[in-house]
């Protein structure tokens, strides 16, 4: 029967709800933190269940995402209702809709694929890298562009500034992120800038598109956590998603106030130097 203990759900928690949202891949540092720990760690993360653990914490952050938004989320959701064409809500959730449906599709055509390649720590490695190159690059082909540093409360960051064809591109980007060691956080960033967007109006609509994304990945795997999967330890499970939950609380109060005025470059960095060490580590030495 699969087991794991609350210091392992805990630990697993906190790393899905800081990594969700920090552009440092969360799917990534699930494989890669117990293949590190080594011993029973490497042996819980190897074990099938583990995938439907990470969905469950996928759903803690998505309900933290809603919650943190709820006051925006409950105006889109209410000019859908009563069909406000011409409201600026109406607009936010049809960009929405076209920034979901290509890795709706996508991650739907593939499933197999990624699964197959989830549990691999060379592979989110490699990944990490490419996420780190794809951060560097975002900025360094943006730097000179003027809206980055317009003070904030001039450069409103609202998703109303996205056109159709944007939402599109950065849903097509974030399909990558489908690859552990891809962060969804960040692709929809460095997309979104890439394709005209200053800096804080990408990660204003990257915290939107973030909660339909991963709760639509969450439902679909979620029947299987009543199945008897994870008997036995559905304590730990709950505890380990509500660790999740204010640990995502947390992140996107943090990446608010820091997408106003500082840049992806710590984060590439990070990613860089987290994947480049994990390459040797399993690549020639595990």
């Amino acid at each position: 029967m699969f087991h794991f203990t609350f210091l392992q759900a805990a630990v697993t928690g906190l790393i899905q709800g800081i990594t969700e949202l920090f552009p440092i891949s969360s799917l990534g540092h699930s494989v890669l933190v117990p293949a590190w720990l080594g011993g029973s760690w490497r042996a819980f993360s190897d074990t099938p269940q583990y995938l439907l653990v990470a969905v469950a914490f996928h759903l803690a952050s998505a309900i933290a995402l809603f919650l943190v938004f709820a006051p925006r989320w409950i105006e889109i959701l209410r000019s859908v209702f009563s069909w406000k064409k011409n409201s600026s809500a109406f607009r936010i959730f049809w960009l929405l809709v076209l920034g979901t449906i290509p890795v709706a599709l996508i991650g739907f055509a593939f499933n197999n694929f990624f699964q197959r390649n989830f549990q691999k720590p060379l592979s989110s490695a490699i990944f990490l890298t490419i996420n780190g190159l794809i951060l560097f690059g975002a900025e360094r082909l943006t730097m000179h562009r003027r809206a980055h540093s317009v003070p904030s409360d001039e450069n409103l960051a609202i998703v109303e500034r996205v056109s159709p064809g944007q939402a599109v591109v950065i849903g097509v980007g974030q399909s990558a992120a489908l690859f552990a060691g891809i962060s969804r956080f960040g692709v929809t960033v460095s997309f979104g800038m890439l394709r005209g967007l200053s800096r804080s109006v990408a990660a204003d609509f990257a915290f939107l598109l973030s909660f339909p994304v991963i709760l639509g990945a969450s439902i679909v795997k979620l029947p299987k956590l009543g199945h008897g999967a994870l008997a036995g330890s559905y304590g730990a499970l709950i505890f380990g998603a509500c660790i999740a939950f204010l640990a995502t609380i947390f992140s996107v109060k943090v990446l608010t106030r820091w997408f106003k005025t500082n840049s992806l470059r710590p984060f590439a960095i990070y990613c860089l130097l987290a994947g480049t060490i994990s390459i040797v580590k399993f690549g020639f030495f595990n």
